[in-house]
C-alpha cells in the first residue's frame, strides 16, 4: 500500500532517468570531433539540474513530485506460458500420470501417459490475463501430478509444486527454461520428494520480449539437482516450515455496514450497536486462513494465531492480510495489508528467518463515509493507492523450520487456527502524544469543474482530525477509543468554533480543517483561494506508540539514497550534455555516499533500549548496518577506480547501491499512519493528497528528520481511486504550498522554525495559557514585489492530439496566482514560440533572502487548441526561476539565464521536452526603472508578442541540410481515398524544401529527383538544435492538398557530417598490412575450418587428423573405455547437419558468454579493487561454468570443439533474433522514417499505441554541415555536385528481383485450438503474390518443422515488404492467424552489408555446402572493390591476395566431385569477404550465411510474442546470372529401424507370493517391455511359474520397429489422438526402452516388482555376469562406461531392476540378462526373426524345473497347511456363515406350512 517510490528521481526537470536512457543509445562519443572543429564550447551548455527543481539551497522548500497518475491498479495484458516437458522419478508403482497446470482458477491438463514413472509430455499451455500487475504477480502457479485421472474419478494427487507468478517475472528474462520442479505432497510433509517435472515457465507483459534459448540438446538438463526450478539464491533443499501469524486486535475500524437493513433497523429501533462484524483473513501461498468473527465490534480483539505449513523459503513473495466484514450476503474487505516476506527476512550468512512484530500495521483504502455502494471498494482490496486510513491491526509473524523426521509432527498442511494469550500493553511501545502542525501558504490551480462553492482542506492522521470519527485522547492507555458517532459538541470543537479550553492541563482542541473560502478565478481552467497575507493553520494532537527509531533509520537511508540519486542524475546530465569531467562529479557522489553510510552506523545505534523493540527491529538494524558498511567500503574502492573511460560502468554499479538502499529504507513495521489531506467543496470530498508520516517527522538530528519536515512542499491533489486513471487524472485538482511538522508534543517548541520568516501568529483565544497554544492562522507582514520573465523558446516531440497526427500547441504558465498563455502555433509537434512573457507585480510573502534562494515553483502546462470545445491537455512540467534581488547586479555568471530543456510529463509518460528560461526580478524602491531592459532582436515585428531577448536566445550559425529523397512505402488510405500523387515537405527552423511530386504512387512510389538541399540558421550548440519535420501531403485535383502523415526527427545529431580523420585506420599509409587470420601450420590442410563469429570473437578450430580423412575408424577415449565410431561419410551430411551443428555452437557460445558474465560478476563482487579488463569471450570459453551437475560438459575453447561434434561440419550463423537487429536495421545509408497520423493513444505505453498510428514510411536520409565548407571536404567530395554528400548511391529505378524465402521451423506457437495445440501452415505475401501453403499444414504441433523454400518474383520499390505469417488450419470456418512477421526487403537489398545472399564460411562446388550465390567469391570481391574505388584485388603466389593495403592469406586448392584437386582463387577471395570489415574506408561486415529467428506478432495482442519463426531470405537481381536451384531443406525423413530385445534370464527377482499351500515365498515372473511412447505395443514374455530363488528362464524375443531421427535423437510416432481426430499427430520422443519385471497372479491384478529405463543413446554397458550387476549401474552413471545402441548395434549383458521402497529409496528388485540388437529396416527384412520363440530363427525352450507341480503329490499336507496355518480364521468364518445361511433357508422353507397350521387352528 505504499505510494510508489519509483518516481523519486523525476523531480523538476523530470525523469532524467528515463531520458538519459534514451540518449545513451545514440552515439555520444564524438568528443574528439567536437573539440577540434571549432564547435561550441561544451561549458556553455547549462545543466538543467543546476537550476531546475532538483536543488534547494535554503532548505525551506521540498521538491515536488512530477508524475501524477497512479500507476498501480490499472489492468494490463499478461501471458503466462508453461511447457510441461516430462516428469521423472515419480513415486508410486505402475502409475498413469497426468500433469495439471493451475494459475489462479484456470486449470489445464496434459494427456495421460500409461504405466510409467517417467512420462514424456512436451505439451505447451498458454494462459492469458488482463489484470493489474499486483494481482497478476500474486497469483499462484501450481504444477501437480495426478495419478489415474479419468472422466469418472478425479485421481489421486502424487505431489505438487507452487510458486507465485511474480517470482517468475522477477527472474532474469522473466522465465525459467528447462528447469526441474520438485514435487512434494501437501498432505504428508514427512514424505520427502515425490518426483520432478521438467518445464519451462515464462511470463510476458506488454512489450517484454522473451529470449528463447535454442532447444538443442537435452543431455545437460538431465542433471536434475543442478537445474531445479528455483530462483537464484534459494537453496536446493527446501525444508518444511510453520508460519505462525498471530492476530491480536484491531482498532479504528470504519463505522459502516453495507446492508440497508442495518440502517433501517437503527432508524426504527434506535439500536446503537457497532455495525460491523470483523474477521481477519490471510492468503498465503494459495492457502487461506480466517480468524473467528467478532460480532458488532469496532475494536475487535481476537488473540488467535493462524498456522500455515509451507516450504521454506517460500516461492511467493507476499502474504495478504485483510480485515473483512462478515455479512449474510457478501463479505467485504475493510482494509488490506501486504507483508513482503523479503523485507522481514534476510537470507545472508548472518541472516534471520522471517519475523515481524508484534507491531501495528496500518491499512488504507476508500473514504470513511457512509455509502451503500462504495465506488472505491477496490482500494480496500489492496488495488491502487488508498485514499484514507481504514484501520490498524496488531499482529506478529514467526517462522519455525520443521524437523520432518520427528514422529509427533502433524503431517498435513491444512491451515490451523489456535488461540494465543493476550499481549501486554507496552509490547508495541510506549504511547506518546504527537503533535501535527500545518500551514496552507497557497492554494492555486483548483480545477474549475469543482464549481465555486466554498472550499476547505481537512487534514487527518489516522482517525484523528476526521469529522466522522472524531477521536479524542485515549481514555486509558489502550490506544484510541472513538467518541460517539461525531457527537454534537465533538464536531463543534473540531470546526474550531468553540472558545473554551478543555481543563487546565493545556489539553488543546485540534483544529483539523481550514475555514471554508470562496475560490477566485485565475483563468479559464483554474481557480485559486485568496489567502494573500493571511495563511490558515491546522493542528492535531494524536496518541501513538512511540516507534520513531524505525522511521528515523528509514529517513537516514532515504536521505542517503536521495542524495545519491541526485548525484547520479547530475553525472548522467554531465555526460549527456558533454561537459567536462563527469568522473570528478562521480567521485564526489561516491565520497558523499561513503560519508552517509558511516554516519548511519553512528546514528542508527541510538535508543537501543526503547520499549516495544521487536526481534525484527534488532535483526534489521544489524543487517542494515552490515549492508551500509559494505556499501560504504565498496563506494570507497570504486571511487579510486573511477577513470574517464569507466564512468558508465561504474554508474551501473552505483545504481545497484541505490536500489539496495531504497529496499532497505522501506520499513515493514509501521507505526504512525500517513497524513491525508482532503479538499472539500460544499462538504463533498473532491481530491486528496497523501503525505507519508516519516517524511514530515521531526528529530533533533538533521539526518534523521523527514525530508519534508518543517519545509514548504508543493503538493498536487489528485482524484481518488479509478477516477485518477487516464486523462481525468492528469488535470491538477489543486496545487497547494503546505508547510507540515510532526513530532512529539513535548518537542514542539520549534515547530514554526522552518516557515518563511516575517509573520505574526493569530491565536484562537486570548488569555492565560495561550502563549503555548499553536496559531490558527499566520499573518505575513513582509511582502516583496517581483517581475517574472518567462522565456518560452520552443518544445519538441509533443503529444499528437489531433486526428491529423499533429497538434496546435500553446503553453500556459502559472506562477503563484498568475497565469499567462503563449500564442497558439498550428499543426506542429515542435513549436518554436520564441516568446517572452512578463508578469508584473507578483506579490510574494516572506523575507527577501529566502525568496532569492528558494522561490516558489513555476508550473507550465501545454495544451492543444481545438476550434470547438475545450483545449486538450498535452503535458506538464515544473521549473524554478533564477531570482535577482533589487540590490544585485544583472550579469554573469547567473544572468542572463540559459535556455534549458525540461522534460514534459503526461500522466506517467514522458511527452516531449521544452526549451525555456525563467527569471524572477525584484522590483525595488524605484519601481520598474531599475529592471534590466528587454532588448529583443530588432528584425522581427510580431505586434504585441515579445520575442526572447538577445543574450538568452541561442547564437545561430548557417548550416546546409541535404535531403536524400528515395521513396514512400506502405501508405494507407487517408479519409477513405487512396494516396495517388504524394509529395514530401521538409521543414527545419522555418526553412525547408519540397521533394519532386510522385506522379503515380501505385506504379512507382520513388522520387524522380534524389537530392535537394537548403540552408538554415541553427544554434551553434548542437543540443539546442530544433527538430526537423517531415510531412507528406497528397496533391489532389483542383489544387487541394491533404496531409497524409508526419514525422519529427528530434535529434539531428546522427546526421551531422564530420570530415573523417585522416590518420585513423591506416588510410594513406603505403606499407602493406598483412592480415593473417589463420595460424601458419593450419594452411597446409584444406579440411581445417576456422570459424570466426562476429557475435562472440570466439575462435573455434577443429583439427582433423589424417586418419579420419582416410576414412579409417577413429577411436576416442571416454570414461576409460574405447568406443567404436561409425565411419564418417560426407554423403550422409545434409543442410540439417549444418544447422544442428550451428545451433550447438550457438548454445556453446551463449553458455560461454553467460559464464563469462557470471565470472565477471563474481570477480567484481569478490574484489572490486582489482581492475579487471574487458572479459573476452574467447578465454571465457575455456573457463566455462563450473558445472554444478554430475555430467560435466566440456566447453568449447580455442582448440577443442564440444565433444558432440566428431566431424568437421561447415556451419552457418544462427541469429537468435532478427537479422536487422544485428545490423542497425540496415540503415547504413537509407533510413526509414515512420509517418504518423491520428491522435496518440492514452496508453501507459505510448510506443505500443503508436503502431496503429503509422500510416506509411518515408525512405531517405539527411546530412547537415556548417557552411561555408572547408576546401578539404570539397576536394574529397569532388564528384557529382548534384548528389552533395550522397555519393555512390545506386539509382532508385524499379528493379526486378527473385526473392527466395526459406522457412525452417517455428517454435512455441500460441495454441489456436481448444485442445491446446494448433495446425500451423505458412502464408507468404509480397506485393501481389500471396502464397498460402494450406495443403501442407502440420497437424497438432506447436513446434512445427516446415523445411520449405518459396520463390517469388518481385519488383522493388512496389513490393518491398515481405510478410510471413503462420496460420492455424481449421476444418470448418476460416483459418486463424497465429502470428506474422514483416521484413523490409528493400533496405536489405540496398544495404552495404550485402544482405542479398549470406556469405558461407567455406567455398565448395559440390556436396551439402555447395555455393549458392550466382556470383563466385572472386566476382563479388571484384565488384565490391570497384564500387568502393579500391585498388585490387591482386592475387599473388603462395595463397596471398592484396586489397587496398591489406594482404590476406588462404588456401588455393579445391576438390571437385571426383576428388581431383584444382587451383582456385575462390578461397582467397572468400577470406577477404569474411573479413571485409577490416578494409579501410569502405569496410563493413558482410552478412554471413545465416538463419534468423523472428518473433511472430498478432495485431490483436500487440506487443506479446505469439511464437518465433526461423528463416532466411535470399534475393537475386534479375539482371544477374540466374541462381541455381534452391537448397533442399525439407525435414529429414525418419529412418526405419527395428530393435530386437532377447530376454534370456532373470535373477534375484524379489519373491512376492506366499505359496497358498506350503507357505514358501515364490514369484511367478514375467518381463514386459516397450519403447517409450509406444505403450500400445508393449510385449510380455511367458510366465516362469513358481520361482523360489528369483531366477527365471525365458529365451524370449521382443521386436520393436520404430522410426528414428538421428540428428535429433528422437523417435517419431504418428498416431491419432482420439477416435474423433481428423488426422494423425506426430510426436517426437526420446529413444528409451522400458523393461519391467512383474509377478503374475491368476485372479487379482499382477504385481509390479521393478523396472529399468535405458536411453538407447547412452545407457550403462551391461555387466558380464549377474554378480557384477548392481544398483550402482543406474545410480552412479558417471563412473560406468556408457554405450549407444546406434553405434554398438548389438550388446548383451545384465542390467538391474529397481523399485522404490517405503522410504522412497531405490532398491534392487531383480536382474535381467538381455541382448539388444538394432537393425535398419532393410537389414531386418533380409533376415527376419519371430516374436517370442516363433519361427524364423526360433529360440530354444528354456529348461525350467518342475517345482511348480509338486503339490499335486502331497495334497493332504497342502490342505492341512491351507486350513490350519494360512487361512484358519477364514475357514472358521466361512463355516459359521454357511450354518447361518442354512438356518435361514430352513426358516423360510418351513414358515408357510407352519403359518397355515396355526391359522387352521390345527
Amino acid at each position: 500500500m505504499k505510494k510508489s517510490r519509483g518516481h523519486k528521481s523525476d523531480h523538476g526537470k523530470g525523469g532524467r532517468g528515463d531520458e538519459a536512457a534514451v540518449l545513451e543509445t545514440e552515439d555520444l562519443d564524438f568528443m574528439g570531433g567536437m573539440g577540434g572543429g571549432g564547435g561550441p564550447d561544451p561549458d556553455t551548455i547549462s545543466l538543467a539540474s543546476v537550476t531546475a527543481v532538483t536543488t534547494n539551497v535554503s532548505n525551506k522548500r521540498s521538491k515536488p513530485d512530477i508524475k501524477m497518475e497512479p500507476s498501480a491498479g490499472r489492468p494490463m495484458d499478461f501471458q503466462v506460458s508453461v511447457t510441461v516437458i516430462e516428469a521423472r522419478q515419480l513415486v508410486g508403482l505402475n502409475m498413469d500420470p497426468v500433469v495439471c497446470v493451475e494459475i489462479g482458477d484456470d486449470k489445464k491438463y496434459t494427456q495421460m501417459k500409461e504405466s510409467t514413472n517417467c512420462p514424456y509430455y512436451n505439451e505447451y499451455f498458454v494462459f492469458d490475463f488482463h489484470v493489474p500487475p499486483d494481482v497478476m504477480f500474486d497469483k499462484i502457479l501450481k504444477l501437480s501430478v495426478i495419478h489415474s485421472k479419468n472422466l469418472l474419478r478425479s485421481g489421486t494427487l502424487v505431489g505438487s509444486f507452487k510458486l507465485d507468478v511474480g517470482t517468475v517475472y522477477s527472474h532474469p528474462e522473466h522465465q525459467f527454461f528447462h528447469k526441474w520442479a520438485l514435487l512434494s505432497d501437501p498432505d504428508d510433509i514427512t514424505a520427502g520428494c515425490k518426483g520432478y517435472i521438467k518445464c519451462d515457465i515464462a511470463v510476458v507483459g506488454k512489450g517484454d520480449n522473451i529470449k528463447t534459448p535454442h532447444k538443442a540438446t537435452e543431455t545437460d538438463e538431465d542433471d536434475i539437482e543442478g537445474n531445479l526450478l528455483l530462483p537464484e539464491g534459494v537453496p536446493a533443499e527446501r525444508q518444511w516450515a510453520r508460519y505462525y501469524v498471530k492476530i491480536y486486535r484491531a482498532e479504528g475500524l470504519p463505522k459502516m455496514n453495507t446492508s440497508i437493513m442495518a440502517n433501517v433497523k437503527k432508524a426504527f429501533i434506535g439500536e446503537n450497536k457497532d455495525l460491523v462484524d470483523p474477521y481477519v483473513q490471510i492468503l498465503f501461498a494459495g492457502q487461506r486462513g480466517k480468524t473467528s468473527i467478532q460480532k458488532s465490534s469496532y475494536e475487535p480483539i481476537w488473540n488467535e494465531q493462524i498456522v500455515f505449513t509451507e516450504m521454506f523459503p517460500p516461492l511467493c513473495k507476499r502474504m495478504k492480510v485483510q480485515i473483512r466484514d462478515s455479512d449474510k450476503v457478501n463479505d467485504v474487505a475493510l482494509g488490506t495489508h501486504f507483508i513482503d516476506l523479503r523485507k522481514i527476512a534476510n537470507d545472508g550468512d548472518k541472516g534471520f528467518l522471517p519475523t515481524l512484530g508484534p507491531a501495528w500495521v496500518n491499512m488504507y483504502g476508500s473514504t470513511r463515509s457512509y455509502t451503500i455502494m462504495d465506488e472505491h471498494q477496490d482500494l480496500n482490496e489492496g488495488l491502487g493507492e488508498g485514499v484514507s486510513f481504514r484501520a490498524r491491526l496488531l499482529l506478529s509473524l514467526g517462522v519455525e523450520i520443521l524437523d520432518t523426521s520427528s514422529p509427533d509432527i502433524m503431517s498435513s498442511t491444512e491451515v490451523q487456527v489456535e488461540g494465543v494469550p493476550n499481549i501486554s500493553e507496552s509490547a508495541t511501545g510506549k504511547v506518546e502524544e504527537f503533535f501535527l502542525f500545518g500551514v496552507f501558504l497557497e492554494a492555486t490551480m483548483i480545477d474549475r469543474k469543482i464549481g465555486d462553492k466554498p472550499i476547505s482542506f481537512e487534514v487527518t492522521i489516522g482517525n484523528y482530525g476526521s469529522e466522522i470519527d472524531g477521536v479524542t485522547k485515549p481514555k486509558s492507555s489502550s490506544g484510541k477509543k472513538s467518541g460517539g458517532d461525531g457527537d454534537e459538541e465533538e464536531s463543534e470543537l473540531i470546526q474550531g468554533s468553540s472558545d473554551e479550553e478543555e481543563g487546565d492541563d493545556n489539553d488543546l482542541v485540534s483544529v483539523s480543517s481550514t475555514p471554508p473560502m470562496k475560490p477566485v478565478i485565475t483563468d479559464r481552467n483554474y481557480f485559486h483561494l485568496p489567502y494573500f497575507e493571511r495563511k490558515p493553520c491546522i493542528y492535531i494532537k494524536s496518541w501513538w506508540q512511540d516507534q520513531r527509531r524505525r522511521l528515523y533509520n528509514a529517513n537516514i537511508m532515504d536521505n542517503i539514497a536521495d542524495k545519491l540519486e541526485e548525484g547520479l542524475n547530475d553525472v548522467q546530465e554531465v555526460i549527456k550534455t558533454e561537459k567536462a569531467y563527469p568522473e570528478r562529479r562521480l567521485r564526489g557522489v561516491l565520497e558523499d555516499l561513503g560519508n552517509g553510510c558511516s554516519q548511519f552506523l553512528t546514528l542508527a545505534n541510538n535508543d537501543q533500549n526503547q520499549t516495544g523493540r521487536t526481534k525484527l527491529d534488532k535483526e534489521r538494524l544489524k543487517s542494515c548496518m552490515r549492508e551500509l558498511e559494505s556499501i560504504g567500503q565498496q563506494a570507497k574502492t570504486i571511487r579510486t577506480q573511477v577513470k574517464k573511460n569507466t564512468v558508465r560502468d561504474k554508474i551501473k554499479l552505483v545504481q545497484n547501491f541505490l536500489q539496495k538502499l531504497r529496499f532497505l529504507a522501506d520499513e515493514p513495521q509501521h507505526s504512525i499512519p500517513d497524513v491525508y489531506i482532503w479538499m472539500m467543496s460544499n462538504n463533498k470530498r473532491i481530491a486528496y493528497a497523501r503525505v507519508p508520516s516519516k517524511d514530515i517527522l521531526h528529530s533533533g538530528v538533521d539526518e534523521e528528520t523527514g525530508k519534508d519536515c518543517g519545509k514548504v512542499k508543493t503538493i498536487f491533489f489528485k482524484l481518488p481511486g479509478k477516477k485518477g486513471f487516464g486523462a481525468a487524472g492528469w488535470t491538477v485538482q489543486a496545487k497547494t504550498e503546505i508547510y507540515l511538522w510532526l513530532g512529539l508534543n513535548r518537542q514542539r517548541k520549534d515547530f514554526l522554525s522552518g516557515l518563511p520568516n516575517g509573520f505574526e501568529e493569530n491565536k484562537m483565544l486570548k488569555g492565560p495559557g495561550s502563549h503555548s497554544a499553536p496559531p490558527i492562522s499566520l499573518t505575513y507582514m513582509m511582502k516583496q514585489i517581483f517581475q517574472l520573465r518567462v522565456h518560452m523558446y520552443q518544445a519538441r516531440s509533443l503529444f499528437a492530439a489531433d486526428s491529423s497526427g499533429l497538434s496546435d500547441p500553446f503553453a500556459r504558465v502559472f506562477f503563484s496566482t498568475h497565469s499567462q498563455v503563449t500564442e497558439v502555433l498550428n499543426e506542429t509537434l515542435c513549436p518554436t514560440w520564441d516568446q517572452l512573457m512578463v508578469y508584473d507585480n507578483v506579490e510574494l510573502f516572506g523575507e527577501v533572502g529566502e525568496l532569492r534562494d528558494d522561490p516558489p515553483i513555476i508550473v507550465i502546462e501545454i495544451y492543444d487548441q481545438d476550434t470547438v470545445g475545450k483545449a486538450e491537455f498535452m503535458g506538464r512540467t515544473f521549473a524554478k526561476p533564477i531570482t535577482k534581488m533589487a540590490d544585485e547586479h544583472y550579469g554573469p555568471p547567473r544572468f542572463p539565464p540559459q535556455l534549458e530543456y525540461y522534460q514534459i510529463y503526461r500522466g506517467n509518460c514522458t511527452a516531449g521536452e521544452m526549451l525555456a528560461a525563467f527569471e524572477l526580478l525584484q522590483i525595488g524602491p524605484h519601481g520598474k526603472a531599475d529592471l534590466p531592459p528587454i532588448d529583443g532582436p530588432t528584425d522581427m515585428d510580431r505586434g504585441p508578442i515579445l520575442p526572447v531577448p538577445l543574450g538568452i536566445r541561442p547564437v545561430l550559425s548557417k548550416y546546409r541540410i541535404e535531403v536524400l529523397f528515395w521513396g514512400l512505402r506502405d501508405l494507407k488510405r487517408v479519409n477513405l481515398a487512396a494516396v495517388d500523387r504524394p509529395r514530401v515537405d521538409i521543414e527545419c527552423a522555418g526553412k525547408g524544401v519540397q521533394s519532386s511530386l510522385i506522379q503515380n504512387y501505385k506504379k512507382n512510389p520513388n522520387f524522380g529527383t534524389l537530392v535537394k538541399m537548403f540552408e538554415v540558421d541553427l544554434p551553434e550548440n548542437e543540443l539546442l538544435h530544433p527538430p526537423l519535420n517531415i510531412r507528406v501531403v497528397d496533391c489532389r485535383a483542383f489544387g487541394r492538398y491533404t496531409l497524409v502523415g508526419n514525422h519529427a526527427v528530434t535529434s539531428l545529431r546522427k546526421f551531422i557530417y564530420r570530415a573523417a580523420d585522416k590518420h585513423a585506420n591506416n588510410w594513406n599509409t603505403q606499407e602493406e598490412i598483412i592480415v593473417n587470420y589463420e595460424p601458419e601450420p593450419t594452411i597446409k590442410k584444406m579440411e581445417t575450418m576456422v570459424k570466426l563469429d562476429s557475435g562472440s570473437d570466439a575462435v573455434v578450430k577443429i583439427e582433423v587428423g589424417e586418419d579420419e580423412k582416410g576414412g579409417k575408424k577413429k577411436k576416442r577415449k571416454k570414461g576409460g573405455d574405447e568406443v567404436e565410431e561409425e565411419e564418417f561419410d560426407e554423403s550422409m551430411l545434409d543442410w540439417w547437419s549444418k544447422y544442428f551443428a550451428s545451433i550447438e555452437t550457438l548454445m556453446e557460445i551463449l553458455k560461454a558468454q553467460e559464464a563469462a558474465m557470471a565470472d565477471a560478476e563474481e570477480k567484481e563482487d569478490q574484489d572490486i579493487a582489482v581492475e579487471g579488463g574487458e572479459i573476452k569471450p574467447d578465454n571465457s570459453l575455456v573457463k566455462g561454468k563450473r558445472g554444478k551437475g554430475k555430467k560435466e560438459k566440456k566447453r568449447a575453447g580455442p582448440g577443442d570443439m564440444p565433444e558432440k561434434k566428431k566431424h568437421n561440419i561447415d556451419e552457418l550463423q544462427v541469429y537468435p533474433k532478427e537479422l536487422e537487429n544485428e545490423f542497425d536495421n540496415f540503415e547504413d545509408w537509407l533510413h526509414t522514417f515512420n509517418l504518423f497520423r491520428g491522435k496518440a493513444g492514452d496508453d501507459d505505453d505510448q510506443n505500443m499505441a503508436d503502431e496503429d498510428r503509422i500510416i506509411g514510411k518515408f525512405k531517405g536520409s539527411l546530412c547537415m554541415y556548417k557552411v561555408p565548407v572547408s576546401d578539404e571536404m570539397q576536394r574529397e567530395m569532388g564528384f557529382d555536385s548534384n548528389m552533395g554528400m550522397f555519393q555512390n548511391i545506386p539509382t532508385n529505378d524499379p528493379i526486378n528481383v527473385l526473392v527466395r524465402v526459406y522457412i525452417i521451423r517455428a517454435t512455441d506457437l500460441h495454441p489456436a485450438d481448444i485442445n491446446g495445440k494448433a495446425d500451423p501452415y505458412i502464408a507468404i505475401k509480397l506485393g501481389k503474390s500471396d502464397i498460402k501453403d494450406k495443403d501442407n499444414y502440420i497437424s497438432k504441433q506447436l513446434n512445427p518443422i516446415f523445411g520449405k523454400s518459396f520463390d517469388i518474383e518481385a519488383t522493388f520499390p512496389i513490393d518491398s515488404t515481405l510478410t510471413v505469417s503462420v496460420y492455424d488450419w481449421d476444418l470448418v470456418g476460416t483459418d486463424d492467424l497465429i502470428g506474422e512477421t514483416k521484413l523490409d526487403l528493400e533496405n536489405r537489398y540496398y544495404s552495404k552489408h550485402r544482405a542479398i545472399c549470406g556469405v558461407p564460411s567455406k567455398y565448395a562446388i559440390h556436396g551439402y555446402n555447395v555455393w549458392r550465390d550466382p556470383l563466385k567469391p572472386t566476382q563479388i570481391l571484384a565488384k565490391l572493390c570497384k564500387e568502393g574505388k579500391l585498388d585490387g584485388p591482386h592475387y599473388g603466389p603462395g595463397g596471398r591476395v592484396k586489397v587496398a593495403n591489406r594482404v590476406f592469406m588462404g588456401p588455393t586448392e579445391i576438390e571437385d566431385e571426383n576428388g581431383l584437386k584444382k587451383q582456385t582463387d575462390e578461397h582467397l577471395a572468400l577470406t577477404v569477404l569474411k573479413h571485409w570489415e577490416d578494409i579501410p574506408r569502405v569496410g563493413c561486415k558482410l552478412i554471413p550465411e545465416h538463419v534468423e529467428t523472428r518473433p511472430l506478432l498478432n495485431p490483436d495482442k500487440p506487443g506479446i510474442e505469439q511464437g518465433r519463426i526461423e528463416m532466411w531470405v535470399d534475393m537475386f537481381p534479375k539482371d544477374m546470372p540466374a541462381p541455381g536451384p534452391a537448397i533442399d531443406i525439407s525435414p529429414r525423413k525418419p529412418k526405419k529401424f527395428e530393435l530386437r530385445v532377447i530376454i534370456w534370464n532373470t535373477d534375484e527377482v524379489i519373491l512376492e507370493d506366499d505359496d497358498i499351500f506350503t507357505g514358501e515365498k515364490s514369484s511367478d515372473i514375467f518381463v514386459r517391455g516397450w519403447l517409450k511412447g509406444q505403450q500400445e505395443d508393449k510385449q510380455d514374455t511367458d510366465v516362469h511359474y513358481h520361482s523360489l530363488t528369483g531366477e527365471g528362464l525365458f529365451n524370449w524375443r521382443f521386436i520393436y520397429p520404430f522410426d528414428y531421427l538421428q540428428a535429433e535423437e528422437k523417435i517419431v510416432i504418428s498416431k491419432k489422438e482420439s477416435m474423433f481426430a481428423w488426422d494423425e499427430t506426430e510426436y517426437k520422443i526420446p529413444a528409451r526402452l522400458n523393461l519391467q519385471v512383474w509377478d503374475a497372479d491368476h485372479f487379482s491384478a499382477d504385481d509390479f516388482l521393478g523396472a529399468i529405463e535405458l536411453d538407447l543413446n547412452r545407457f550403462p554397458r551391461g555387466a558380464k555376469t549377474a554378480k557384477q550387476c548392481s544398483i550402482n549401474m543406474v545410480l552412479n552413471e558417471q563412473d560406468i562406461p556408457m554405450v549407444s545402441i546406434f553405434k554398438q548395434r548389438r550388446i548383451k549383458g545384465w542390467w538391474p531392476f529397481l523399485a522404490r521402497d517405503e522410504n522412497d529409496e531405490f532398491e534392487l528388485t531383480g536382474k535381467v540378462e538381455a541382448e539388444l540388437q538394432l537393425m535398419t529396416a532393410e537389414e531386418a527384412e533380409k533376415n527376419p526373426v519371430g516374436e517370442g520363440r516363433n519361427e524364423p530363427e526360433p529360440l530354444e525352450k528354456p529348461n525350467r524345473p518342475d517345482t511348480a507341480f509338486l503339490w499335486f503329490l502331497m495334497p493332504f499336507k497342502a490342505i492341512k497347511n491351507l486350513i490350519c496355518n494360512q487361512y484358519f480364521w477364514l475357514t472358521v468364518k466361512l463355516v459359521v456363515a454357511l450354518l447361518l445361511v442354512l438356518i435361514l433357508g430352513l426358516f423360510i422353507y418351513s414358515m408357510p406350512g407352519y403359518m397355515v397350521k396355526k391359522l387352521m387352528g390345527a
